[in-house]
C-alpha cells in the first residue's frame, strides 16, 4: 500500500506561496449562502437535526433529511415550500451500511451532486454507572454503533461522493462530553462514543484534505427531548455549571452548523466548535 505524504520537504525546489485553488466571493454574506448546494441531515428529524435542516434551508441549500423514525412529520415538504429549495426525506438506520450506502446513492442521482453531509444522528446512555445491572453490554454496543459505527458508515459513503466531484464538506456532531466528564450523570459510555466520533472527524480531515473539509461541533447541554428523562433537579446542576446559566435552544446552535457547511470556512478543517454556553471553560 502506498500515499502521497501531504507534508513537502523544506528543500523542495518549487516552493512557492501557496493560494487558495478556487474563487470565492469577496462578499462574506454570500460565502454563507448554501444556494445550489445539496445537503444531508441524519436525525434530521429530532430538534437539533431538524433547526440545522430548517437554516440550511433558510440559507438556500436543498435539504435531505434522514432519520431513523418512519416519517419526519412533514418537515421536508414544509421546507420545500417556505423555502423554495429541494427536500426529501429518506428513513434509514444508520447502524446499516447498506442502508447508508443506497441512500446516499439515490440522492446523487436524484439531486445530481452531494456536497454537505452533517453526521448527526445519535443516541444518549440513561443507564447511568457501567456497574448497574441496566449498563449492559448490549446497550453499550448500541451507542457506540449509532453514535461512532454510524459515523463512520456516513462518512464512507459521502466521502466516496465527494472525492469524485473533489469537493464537499462533512460535518459531525460531538458534544462537550467528548471534552469533559459529565457531573453528577454518568455516561462513560456516551463520552467515549463522542469523544471517538470528534477524533474520527480528525482523522479524516487529514484523509480527506486534498478535496473535502471534516469539522465537528460539539453542543452543551440542549433543551431537547434526550434531556427530557433526566429529573430537574439534575438538569438543574447542568445549569449550575454553565456560565451562561442555562441549556442552549436547538436552533442556537445551528450558526456553527451553517459555518462548517458554507464557503465561509473555506480554510477551516479538523476543528471542532463547541457551542456549550462557557461549559468547558470552567
Amino acid at each position: 500500500m502506498s500515499f502521497q505524504s501531504l507534508i513537502k520537504p523544506e528543500t523542495d525546489a518549487n516552493r512557492e506561496v501557496p493560494t487558495k485553488p478556487f474563487n470565492l466571493s469577496k462578499n462574506i454574506l454570500e460565502r454563507f449562502s448554501l444556494k445550489g448546494k445539496v445537503t444531508v441531515v441524519t436525525g434530521g428529524a429530532g430538534a437539533i437535526g431538524s433547526n440545522i435542516a430548517e437554516g440550511y434551508a433558510q440559507a438556500g441549500g436543498d435539504v435531505i433529511i434522514m432519520d431513523y423514525a418512519a416519517t419526519d412529520n412533514g418537515l421536508s415538504e414544509r421546507l420545500a415550500k417556505a423555502y423554495g429549495i429541494r427536500s426529501k426525506f429518506f428513513q434509514i438506520d444508520v447502524t446499516k451500511a447498506e442502508q447508508v450506502k443506497d441512500a446516499v446513492a439515490k440522492i446523487v442521482d436524484e439531486f445530481g451532486s452531494l456536497d454537505v453531509f452533517v453526521a448527526n444522528a445519535g443516541i444518549a446512555w440513561y443507564t447511568g454507572s457501567i456497574l448497574n445491572p441496566d449498563s449492559t453490554p448490549e446497550n453499550w454496543r448500541r451507542v457506540f454503533d449509532v453514535n461512532v459505527n454510524g459515523v463512520f458508515y456516513c462518512a464512507k459513503y459521502a466521502g466516496e461522493v465527494f472525492k469524485r466531484q473533489g469537493s464537499g464538506s462533512l460535518v459531525i456532531t460531538a458534544s462537550i462530553s467528548a471534552h469533559i466528564n459529565n457531573v453528577p450523570n454518568y455516561q462513560t459510555c456516551y463520552n467515549s462514543a463522542k469523544a471517538a466520533a470528534m477524533h474520527m472527524a480528525r482523522g479524516l480531515a487529514v484523509e480527506f484534505a486534498g478535496f473535502a473539509r471534516v469539522n465537528s461541533v460539539s453542543p452543551g447541554y440542549t433543551n431537547t427531548l434526550l434531556s427530557e428523562p433526566i429529573p430537574k433537579p439534575q438538569r438543574a446542576k447542568w445549569w449550575g455549571l454553565t456560565p451562561m446559566g442555562r441549556e442552549a435552544e436547538a436552533d442556537e446552535l445551528v450558526g456553527a452548523y451553517l459555518y462548517l457547511a458554507s464557503d465561509a470556512s473555506s480554510f477551516t478543517t479538523g476543528s471542532d466548535i463547541r457551542v456549550d454556553g462557557g461549559y468547558c471553560s470552567v
